[in-house]
């Protein structure tokens, strides 16, 4: 068997949807981007198809190796983000010749579901503790929400006290037992992270996420030492290698990589299994589309550590565009108490609409993230 030809097509909201064709007609989807990078992550995979036209596509390993160690540059969110679409098609593509679904190619499930979060309150924080409620009552036993809005290295308390106002309203709306993720985004730096840290510890969070930026990752040591919260942090983390000292500095308690973002499904199944041996948990980031959550799931399905999965659902990127659309069989998602069962269709085990692929790619997207701006005029991190 041979790759014969490839395909991409960018989708709204915000999604690349990457189709690999064999000379024996069966075909692999993948799902390569960076968010607001889509062009960008199309040409990284334009280049790098060239080598694998012709090649045996089940080869992953040694694809996954000649895409990643014969750049003499390599790394960071555009290439990996190519590697990891390409490798998701790949191990479609597997899974269907061999009539099974992927994780049983990776050793077979250690669970039969995975229990999932849902995103509430926007980029901007608002009307958080009913939008809770409201997951509650649709069976979600766990939300994930950002924590604030742009903060300066030194802000003010106000911030500070309306944050945890809105934390607060969470945790009245849904009662003691529910899971509330708390997403700092990056947006705080390490100062204020102390403080909006300490003062969310009476609620009880599942997680802070990313309390700083992931180049900033050595003031995870103070924070971790400040507070009992446990901490996650791994979405922009692309490759084994920059977890590897993330790892053994000892200083977070969940990883979150993105399985369209750091490598794939190859690359993925080892972080977690690295983070493993370090009693490290893992909840990979994915507010994107359904190839990327099926390949999640697919890790997830294999790994002792894979704790709960984010899924973009009503995700408020997706107005008009939403994660079940491209899919033939919506019901593979379907959310029962807070949980999704395993795809267990062949390959990634799932059906992508492509009539509707193609309406869509027609349509296209330029999406971008907002630039935000403090009130001194300076860029603030979004």
């Amino acid at each position: 068997m041979k790759i014969r030809s490839y395909e991409l097509f960018q989708v709204p909201p915000r999604w690349l949807f990457l189709k690999i064709e064999t000379d024996e007609g069966i075909t692999g989807w993948g799902e390569p981007v960076i968010e607001g990078k889509a062009a960008t992550v199309k040409t990284a995979v334009e280049e790098l198809m060239e080598y694998l036209v012709g090649k045996d596509p089940m080869h992953i390993e040694d694809h996954w190796n000649m895409m990643y160690r014969s750049g003499f540059y390599r790394g960071g969110p555009i290439l990996m983000s190519a590697i990891a679409g390409i490798d998701q098609a790949l191990w479609d593509i597997k899974g269907k010749y061999y009539n099974a679904p992927v994780y049983q190619l990776l050793g077979g499930k250690a669970r039969d579901t995975m229990k999932v979060y849902s995103w509430i309150g926007g980029d901007r924080p608002a009307d958080v503790g009913a939008a809770a409620r409201q997951m509650a009552d649709q069976g979600f036993l766990a939300v994930k929400m950002n924590a604030t809005e742009e903060l300066q290295y030194i802000d003010s308390y106000d911030k500070i006290d309306a944050a945890v106002a809105r934390i607060a309203a969470v945790r009245e709306a849904t009662g003691p037992a529910f899971g509330i993720g708390i997403d700092f985004h990056g947006r705080v730096h390490k100062p204020m992270a102390k403080i909006l840290a300490k003062e969310l510890e009476p609620f009880r969070p599942m997680f802070i996420e990313e309390p700083v930026l992931p180049e900033n990752n050595e003031a995870l040591r103070e924070i971790a030492n400040h507070v009992a919260i446990p901490i996650a942090t791994g979405e922009r983390m692309f490759s084994k290698w920059q977890f590897k000292s993330l790892l053994t500095d000892g200083v977070a308690d969940i990883i979150q990589p993105d399985v369209s973002h750091a490598g794939g499904i190859t690359e993925c199944k080892k972080i977690l299994s690295m983070a493993e041996a370090f009693d490290v948990a893992a909840a990979p980031h994915c507010p994107l589309g359904p190839i990327a959550l099926a390949a999640c799931l697919q890790v997830d399905a294999t790994c002792h550590n894979a704790f709960i999965q984010e899924q973009s659902l009503g995700i408020h990127y997706n107005q008009g565009s939403d994660l079940l659309d491209y899919l033939v069989d919506k019901t593979v998602f379907e959310y029962k108490a807070g949980y999704v069962s395993i795809p267990d269709k062949p390959g990634l085990g799932i059906e992508i609409n492509e009539a509707h692929v193609r309406k869509m790619a027609a349509e296209g997207h330029n999406w971008k993230n907002p630039v935000w701006r403090h009130t001194d005029g300076s860029i603030a991190e979004w």
